[in-house]
């Protein structure tokens, strides 16, 4: 059934909807199995299965391009599925082992962490992932930009988890089946509502836009017409035939710049093997300088070193360079040197002998009207490669233009929908427009949310001329990043590893007894108004924080000016917490237990309550403006006063010690079961707020400065001995002030992950919200304490 249902799913059109549910068949067989051998082997029938159902024109068009037949290539392909599709085995692998250790929440977080980092660590050789199935969902892809495909992958094994697990409990009543597919619907929810916020405006970039005319000549069998007609007829014949529809792009559609498939010239450009290869590459500079615009196609560089697959940029003015294809594809385009020999030529010899280039680059294309815009060129399988496309947006690249040559999924259709797919996912991922031109199809232009603007069918010949605004958009999350899901996963998996594999790494050594509480302890003892303004003015204070980031996120120019960065720090989250501080110090109190009664003081202030007037005491379960406790009377009601203090739990026991006849905090409730995760937990010499935010700024600001000084003033201290001391002490307090500044965002952004991650636990898992909390709460030093500093240290090393 889940065979069927990728089938359907890789299919595209609304069949993108069964990606959320395809694999939930599978995962109940999984779940069925009791052994690890039975495990591998569904997993061994799953990737066979799937290579089948979604892959089949690979195998077949594998045999027609080597000449071995359709039917042999899909054979091959089959016996090699779990080579094809590695990912299945170490999902189901890790799945069967994380299982013995954890429960359903984690095992199921294992196992797509697995997946994620599976196909990380072992790329595959089309660079295919489930993620590119959502694609024809214009809200749900948008995600890409955040996590890139690796992301929404993850996101489809979570949702279906979710519903393997919610069929795995239909004898328990829809109750039970609920809570998982909550789990399930929340991937989807949160793809949508980011698509829906972070739709690109295709018309806010400012100027004129980029006229790109693409040539797609539908001339695939070079091969075939070489053994005809001989190399010099073909190369004439293609040239020709670009020549006359480049002619009508340039002068009747009055194109900027031209663009042409991977290697529509055949041969060597600029390092010509003969004197009519010298006399074809005069011919396209006269063409070039006569259409008076840049041209951009594939063709072959040559060195000492070998031939490279390439994209020749050519001027008016003369040839301005080569960018190298970066990705071949094995077995067509090079062979691994370790294999490579005479014996193995003869047995494949089809197998090429290109060299790979040396990483993305970035060009400038120089129009006619003065304008220079900087392209990143992709060739063919270099547009699968998520880091290429993030390497050129980095570089400050404002457009991508893409060449392929689709011809041998002439026969097969699905293999050009995938590839034209994936390269959408650059414009996705970085937020730059995208020219792609194919030898027969499909060409299409996409905008920066991945739309296609303009497009042409498969087998023709056809012209494409489309025009976008370009800049330089606001650099996304993987921009950023870099491909980050695929590593976090790892670290993850390491993590979970290290639990098991070290006892000591338990979370519940970290949940420690409530201590003995000793009064009198400073209390805030609020009435409602003040309970409301204090919180009102600390939630005010953290969005404040969140609404920094995302203002640092967009607004480049911000991230490098640090007194605007002080001044947005400090109204929008320096006032509204040293308010809310005000607030509750003017109803700070002592409280302690005298006689038979809870005693609060405040100078000659005197609050008594008799402990037997006390029939409860509540946790607030919504922990603003900070922890505090609720007092339930005898009556039934509420005292009128809540009392926010640092251990509310130890409070509680010392009253209960006192005669107070019970003390509760409603823990059934999910928030009870929160706000109890989150004062359970032993709080560390990490977490205290000399160490975060100070000494670690401290830390981080030293070496940054360090190196600021050798850069611009050529020695450590070179700004002290050209200033003074005051503006050397003044330059090093902005750097501290915008590592301090640093340092808190990163923390709150890691707080609200920890508060969200437990939230969740206290609704899905309540028995485990402590342990989940711990875990929660280790990763988050761990990425502060060293994610922080290993960042610092790759861009120093990278300066």
């Amino acid at each position: 059934m889940s065979a069927v249902l990728s089938a359907l799913y890789a299919r595209g059109g609304p069949g993108w909807l069964l990606g959320f549910v395809m694999l939930a068949p599978w995962l109940c067989t999984l779940n069925a199995s009791s052994s690890l051998a039975a495990s591998l082997g569904s997993a061994y029938l799953m990737s066979l299965a799937f290579t089948a159902a979604a892959f089949a024109w690979f195998g077949t068009a594998f045999g027609r391009y080597t000449h071995a037949g359709a039917g042999t290539g899909l054979a091959v392909l089959l016996l090699a599925a779990p080579l094809f599709q590695p990912q299945f085995l170490v999902f189901a692998l890790v799945r069967h082992l994380s299982g013995r250790w954890h429960g359903p929440l984690l095992r199921a977080l294992a196992a797509a962490a697995s997946w994620v980092a599976a196909e990380w660590l072992l790329p595959k050789l089309l660079g295919d992932t489930l993620g590119y199935g959502l694609y024809p969902s214009q809200l749900l892809r948008q995600g890409a930009a955040v996590g890139g495909a690796a992301g929404l992958t993850l996101l489809l094994l979570l949702a279906n988890e979710g519903v393997a697990a919610s069929l795995t409990r239909r004898r328990d009543g829809w109750r039970a089946m609920l809570r998982p597919l909550a789990l399930a619907a929340l991937g989807p929810l949160l793809l949508a509502g980011y698509g829906l916020a972070s739709q690109p405006d295709g018309t806010a970039a400012a100027g004129k836009p980029l006229r790109m005319g693409l040539v797609q000549a539908n001339i695939v069998d070079y091969e075939g017409m070489r053994q005809q007609k001989g190399a010099r007829a073909v190369v004439r014949e293609v040239l020709d035939t670009h020549f006359a529809m480049s002619y009508d792009v340039v002068v009747r559609r009055h194109a900027d710049a031209v663009l042409w498939s991977e290697t529509a010239y055949p041969t060597t450009f600029g390092h010509p093997k003969s004197e009519a290869g010298a006399e074809f590459d005069r011919e396209i500079l006269a063409n070039v300088r006569a259409a008076g615009v840049p041209f951009v196609f594939g063709t072959y560089d040559i060195d000492n070193d070998g031939e490279y697959n390439a994209a020749a940029f050519v001027q008016p003015t003369g040839l301005t360079g080569f960018y190298r294809k970066t990705r071949l594809f094995p077995f067509t385009e090079y062979v691994p040197a370790w294999l490579d020999g005479p014996r193995l030529r003869r047995l494949l010899p089809w197998t090429g002998h290109w060299r790979a280039g040396n990483g993305a680059r970035v060009f400038p294309l120089r129009l006619a009207d003065g304008r220079e815009i900087p392209v990143l060129p992709l060739i063919c399988l270099d547009d699968v490669d998520a880091g290429l496309a993030i390497a050129g947006a980095r570089l400050g690249a404002q457009a991508i233009l893409t060449m392929s040559n689709d011809s041998w999924f002439s026969d097969d259709p699905e293999g050009a929908r995938l590839h034209q797919a994936a390269a959408a996912f650059r414009s996705i991922e970085t937020r730059l427009p995208q020219f792609r031109v194919t030898t027969n199809g499909y060409s299409a232009v996409f905008d920066a949310a991945g739309n296609i603007l303009a497009g042409t069918r498969m087998g023709e010949p056809a012209l494409v001329v489309a025009e976008l605004r370009v800049n330089r958009p606001a650099p996304t999350l993987m921009v950023r990043w870099g491909d980050w899901v695929g590593p976090a996963a790892v670290v993850f998996l390491l993590l979970l590893a290290a639990r098991a594999a070290i006892p000591s790494w338990r979370p519940q050594a970290e949940a420690a007894p409530q201590p003995a509480m000793r009064f009198p302890v400073r209390v805030a003892v609020l009435p409602p108004a003040a309970r409301v303004a204090a919180a009102l003015l600390r939630v005010i204070a953290r969005a404040g924080l969140l609404g920094i980031c995302v203002a640092l996120l967009l607004n480049e120019p911000l991230r490098t000016n640090t007194l605007a960065q002080i001044r947005l720090f400090s109204g929008l989250f320096l006032a509204p917490e040293a308010a809310s501080w005000c607030v509750l110090l003017a109803f700070s109190a002592q409280a302690s237990i005298g006689g038979a009664a809870l005693v609060l003081t405040r100078g000659a202030q005197r609050i008594e309550l008799a402990l037997g007037d006390i029939a409860a005491v509540e946790l607030w379960r919504l922990p603003v403006p900070g922890a505090g406790v609720a007092l339930r009377l005898a009556s039934g009601q509420r005292w009128r006063y809540g009392l926010a203090l640092a251990n509310p739990l130890a409070f509680a026991t010392a009253l209960s010690v006192a005669g107070v006849p019970r003390s509760v905090e409603r823990s059934g409730a999910v928030m009870g079961v929160y706000a109890r995760a989150r004062l359970a937990l032993r709080r560390r010499k990490l977490d205290l707020p000399l160490a975060k935010f100070v000494l670690l700024p401290l830390a981080l600001a030293i070496p940054a400065f360090h190196l600021h000084q050798h850069i611009a003033y050529g020695s450590a201290f070179g700004e002290y001995y050209t200033f003074g001391l005051k503006a050397y002490l003044v330059a090093f307090a902005l750097w501290w002030a915008a590592w301090s500044i640093g340092v808190v965002l990163s923390a709150a952004l890691l707080r609200a992950a920890i508060e969200a991650g437990t939230l969740m636990a206290a609704l899905l898992r309540p028995g485990r919200a402590v342990e989940v909390r711990g875990w929660l709460e280790r990763a988050g030093r761990l990425a502060l304490y060293l994610g922080l500093p290993g960042w610092l240290l790759a861009n120093l090393f990278g300066t």
